[in-house]
């Protein structure tokens, strides 16, 4: 249990740190923002109680505001797709169900259940984090398309992120 919460630590400053610091900086023509700082929601073990789920969601959304002083938007919509993550798992529920403390990759579940879990939440977060931060309907269109290009590069990182963990699993 130790050992799970310490690289829950390593991995939530990483990812904050490669966020703030690397990934805010990339920006195509203002369209494309990638936000691989969601994979730490995305990767929390399946029988995370939902308090702690929204708990986290909240901590790490309101760390990466602070570091980027964007005032609560991102922790808005890292609570909301936390909020979201059990009724996307109860859609996606496999027929036998899940493991206790199973955790969510393309190992233990499938590259099929794996993107349909993932491209669901990030497209709510997107949808959620731009809409709040345009906070108006006359952009829909630029919003719609800036959220789409954003998802695209975002599911394009959480793939190549899930590669290397596993990757360092099998190392181990």
């Amino acid at each position: 249990m130790g050992k799970f919460i310490l690289s829950g630590i390593i991995q939530f400053v990483f990812l904050i740190v490669i966020q703030a610091l690397v990934l805010n900086n990339i920006q195509f023509s203002g369209y494309v923002n990638p936000y691989l700082y969601i994979v730490f929601i995305l990767w929390l073990p399946l029988s995370t109680p939902k308090a702690l789920l929204l708990f986290l969601a909240f901590v790490l959304g309101l760390t990466l505001d602070v570091f980027t002083n964007t005032i609560g938007m991102h922790t808005s919509a890292t609570v909301f797709m936390a909020f979201c993550r059990p009724y996307v798992l109860q859609t996606l529920v496999p027929r036998d169900g899940y493991e206790i403390n199973q955790t969510p990759g393309i190992k233990d579940l499938g590259l099929k259940w794996f993107a349909a879990y993932a491209a669901m939440l990030t497209l709510l977060h997107h949808l959620f984090l731009f809409f709040v931060e345009v906070f108006r309907f006359t952009d829909f269109y630029d919003t719609i398309i800036r959220v789409v290009y954003s998802w695209v590069f975002t599911m394009i990182l959480i793939f190549i992120a899930q590669y290397f963990r596993y990757n360092a699993e099998e190392r181990r």
